[in-house]
């Protein structure tokens, strides 16, 4: 008899959002979205609400080991995407598991600082990211403020942005996906890559919203897991987080939205529109 045929599996290697907006937990509703198995290795476990970030317990290194190795010794793994690493003997342990999975590829979202402002990083932490894990990435997405510490410069234009995803590449990285939502204006996002740049142009909405980092990233690696080139998997990706934004909500009595990623993924949405590219 022939075997089931499975959904492709994808895995997020982050830290748990006792809220849910964020994390894992943002990233386990997205992989559902895009019909992807999801499995987890949490790296830290956080308390915050959408009001901010009130503690952070980082997982012990044996038992996020225990995690890594459970899910890839039983797991056929299509994509890996990481979070909030939180400290460099973190990134230092997930290198070193994906060392033995040189084919599998790695979306690298480098989480640093949370949406209220709140610390999630080690102040060394963006360092020891370039050094063990920027060269083994297939994507690297960091937001401004996260390539303002990788990069050491600062960066005010589309112009630096060009720039500063021009050093991540000359620092390992085969691909960069800089999102420009810190800049005032129209939002625009930039995918460098060895064979050339694509800026993509998005609505800015209004509000904060909670999460947009991890479910751009997990939606990335969802379609990678189905096979689609690193290009068209941040098209489809920025798409998701547009419509789940649309439908973005406030579930607590902070300021913070939540994406509405179940509504994101109804082909009969309201916003289904894709990102303009240039």
């Amino acid at each position: 008899m022939q075997q089931p045929v499975h959904a492709p599996i994808a895995l997020s290697i982050a830290g748990s959002d006792s809220g849910g907006g964020a994390g894992i937990q943002a990233d386990l509703r997205t992989f559902e979205a895009f019909g992807v198995h999801g499995t987890t290795v949490v790296t830290a476990v956080t308390a915050q609400d959408t009001r901010g970030v009130r503690a952070v317990h980082v997982v012990p290194r044996a038992v996020l080991q225990a995690q890594i190795d459970a899910v890839l010794e039983d797991f056929t793994v299509g994509a890996v995407k990481t979070g909030m690493l939180a400290t460099p003997a973190t990134v230092r342990a997930v290198a070193a598991a994906l060392d033995g999975h040189p084919r599998l590829p790695l979306v690298l979202d480098p989480v640093l600082v949370a949406t209220t402002g709140a610390r999630l990083a080690s102040d060394d932490l963006a360092d020891v990211l370039r050094r063990h894990l920027v060269p083994r990435a297939a994507l690297v997405t960091p937001n401004l403020p996260e390539a303002e510490r990788l990069t050491g410069m600062r960066i005010g234009t589309p112009r630096a942005m060009r720039m500063a995803a021009q050093r991540l590449l000359d620092a390992g990285a085969p691909a960069v996906l800089l999102k420009g939502g810190h800049l005032r204006g129209a939002i625009r996002d930039l995918l460098l890559t060895h064979n050339g740049e694509r800026w993509f142009d998005q609505r800015r909405g209004r509000g904060s919203y909670h999460g947009t980092g991890c479910t751009l990233s997990a939606a990335i690696a969802a379609r990678l897991a189905h096979g689609d080139t690193i290009e068209a998997a941040v098209e489809t990706a920025l798409a998701f987080v547009q419509r789940a934004i649309t439908g973005a909500y406030r579930p607590g009595k902070g300021v913070l939205r939540v994406l509405d990623h179940r509504g994101a993924a109804d082909p009969q949405g309201p916003a289904r529109k894709r990102p303009r590219a240039r």
